[in-house]
């Protein structure tokens, strides 16, 4: 069995143990295999053993990766999860089943331009700036109602929201705050939590787990 593979039943197994300690009826999250910057043939054992989520940080490598694959197997649901240039929204949509960094008025007017002209509505995630990193993308949460409203309008499906806690602190307490928030606009969706933190943000209830390197190894 692939190296991969392995890693990724392992992670399996600790995503079930730690919702059977939690002892209440959590959703079983979806694992995102964040396969940005590996080769198509690195990521093929996952693909041949069946895991369909994937996650990829630029619509051009996705593109080239990711085309062919998923004519063929359909199943194939891929995630942007890296920051979307509205130059690239175009391309974007064409090939991603869910994006989960839209962050401002502008991409998600963007968006709602594209899809209409694809028949195609991705599933997106509204990405929060919780720690108000100024390197990171995100809205800041007191706007999270009126931009979801905005975005409503817009046609688009947002599914729920995502954040990247900042690294140097305990994901807990940003995790617990995501849970609120999805709540206040009635969304069920959270994408957070990544190799570091997975099993933390499952106590919080996130249902799309973002993990590359504990299952590719560590990048070049």
């Amino acid at each position: 069995m692939h190296k991969t593979v392995q890693n990724l039943i392992s992670i399996q197994s600790a995503i079930k143990s730690k919702l059977l300690t939690l002892n209440v009826k959590h959703r079983i999250p979806k694992i995102i295999a964040v396969s940005k910057t590996f080769k198509i043939e690195h990521i093929l054992p996952l693909i041949d053993y069946g895991h369909i989520d994937y996650g990829e940080n630029k619509v051009q490598e996705a593109i080239e990766k990711w085309t062919d694959i998923k004519k063929k197997n359909n199943k194939i649901k891929l995630h942007l999860i890296g920051k979307l240039q509205t130059n690239k929204v175009k391309h974007a949509v064409k090939i991603f089943d869910y994006i989960h960094s839209l962050d401002s008025e502008k991409l998600a007017k963007k968006i709602s331009e594209e899809q209409k002209k694809n028949d195609f509505n991705p599933k997106i995630f509204i990405q929060i700036n919780l720690g108000l990193e100024s390197q990171k993308s995100g809205i800041v949460k007191e706007n999270l109602v009126n931009f979801y409203n905005f975005c409503k309008n817009l046609d688009l499906n947002i599914v729920g929201i995502m954040c990247i806690p900042p690294f140097d602190e305990d994901s807990s307490k940003y995790f617990s705050e995501m849970s609120k928030l999805c709540k206040s606009i009635d969304k069920n969706e959270l994408s957070m939590g990544m190799s570091s933190d997975y099993l933390s943000a499952i106590e919080f209830s996130s249902t799309f787990l973002r993990i590359g390197s504990n299952i590719f190894g560590k990048r070049s």
